[in-house]
């Protein structure tokens, strides 16, 4: 059993699209939230994918997100938005709102593990969603660590590294595949949180169990419930 649980967070512990749904909502109500939400992150992996490569150089995710924002924008109609309003619209992404479950799934989880963020969010903006939200974090860790993406080993390993562990004592809790692949290939443990409303209720994801996967939850309360929490 591992004694540190790192977490992917958006889609796995808050819930991206809802929260950008409902302030966009807010805000501009003229505009198709749903598909706005959903822009803007289909921005997110090519964005990093261009850090990656070594295209740009490392660039926090907040700037990432400003730049698919500001690319966006002219297609729902919000081109006019003045430097300050995107600027606070950008910010969303520092303001999403746990999943029902999270707050207490991870208090539990805490009581017998370190729990940590492993997120590609930046550390400012993971800090103000943990102090908004009341995630109870051991350890705010981001890509920006290490100044690397996932699923680029050097954030899996760092991990480790960082509490001077084997990986195997590590185990990433993530509702992506994709990432829980990335972490196992580097010798950490996976565990997989079902997030089927993570793209809205439009877009309700395939959540089947991986086989290679150690654990498979529900939610967050329920993998306390299988550790033993």
């Amino acid at each position: 059993m591992p004694s540190i649980l790192v977490f992917d967070i958006f889609g796995t512990v808050v819930d991206w699209h809802g929260s950008i749904v409902r302030e966009v909502a807010a805000l501009y109500p003229q505009v198709d939230a749903d598909a706005f939400a959903l822009a803007w992150r289909a921005g997110y992996q090519p964005a990093m994918q261009r850090v990656r490569g070594g295209e740009t150089g490392w660039t926090r995710l907040d700037e990432l997100h400003r730049g698919i924002l500001d690319e966006i924008l002219p297609r729902f109609g919000l081109q006019h938005l003045d430097d300050a309003e995107r600027a606070h619209l950008n910010r969303v992404w520092h303001r999403l709102a746990p999943w029902p479950d999270s707050v207490a799934g991870l208090t539990r989880l805490k009581r017998r593990f370190t729990i940590c963020s492993l997120s590609n969010g930046n550390i400012g903006l993971l800090t103000n969603m943990a102090k908004r939200g009341g995630l109870p974090w051991d350890c705010v860790l981001s890509a920006e660590v290490f100044r690397a993406y996932k699923p680029d080993p050097r954030v899996y390993l760092g991990a480790a590294a960082v509490f001077d562990v084997p990986p195997a004592e590590v185990m990433l809790v993530a509702a992506h595949h994709d990432d829980l692949a990335a972490a196992r290939a580097c010798g950490l443990g996976t565990a997989y949180i079902e997030r089927p409303l993570e793209f809205g209720a439009g877009h309700v994801k395939d959540v089947s169990p991986v086989p290679a996967n150690q654990w498979h939850a529900r939610d967050l309360v329920h993998l306390a419930e299988q550790l033993g929490c």
